[in-house]
């Protein structure tokens, strides 16, 4: 028996093993769905419907005799007045602290009233000095048609 000369041969590849992950197809997945979304998301938001609720003008509501309202207003040359009372700003704090140690804890609420040119610094400091005052709830009113009717302060 002849033994054949059969060598076993290793091919040695010509570069080493490549690991990193082709990404190309992933991207092309991700263009085509931005591009989907593009053009989906505007028919989505064509057909909102909208309910705004209905509001009733009353005629001249008759303000309550035991609700007195603080309104402080801030006045285009900075000066400050509590319910149409001109309070100088030293003794603002201590009138408006005044003021509302009459009320109830949870009743202790002050709207204002800027002028449009007034200083915005003098509207926060304003701010600041009825939060010390102990004011719990600061409400802005944009122009004095709509601020609540001011009472007379005591």
């Amino acid at each position: 028996m002849a033994k054949n000369n059969l060598r076993k041969s290793w091919v040695k590849p010509a570069s080493a093993p490549n690991s990193e992950i082709n990404v190309t197809p992933l991207v092309d997945v991700v263009l085509v769905l931005l591009i989907i979304f593009m053009v989906v998301t505007p028919l989505m938001e064509k057909d909102i419907e909208v309910r705004v609720p209905e509001t009733e003008v009353a005629e001249n509501p008759t303000p309550d005799s035991n609700d007195s309202q603080i309104v402080v207003q801030v006045t285009e040359s900075g000066d400050y007045s509590i319910n149409t009372e001109k309070i100088a700003p030293t003794d603002y704090v201590t009138r408006l602290t005044q003021l509302l140690n009459t009320k109830k804890n949870d009743e202790r609420i002050v709207f204002f009233v800027a002028d449009d040119k007034a200083s915005y610094g003098k509207l926060v400091a304003a701010l600041d000095g009825a939060k010390a005052a102990g004011a719990k709830v600061l409400g802005f009113a944009p122009d004095e048609s709509t601020a609540p009717s001011p009472t007379p302060s005591p």
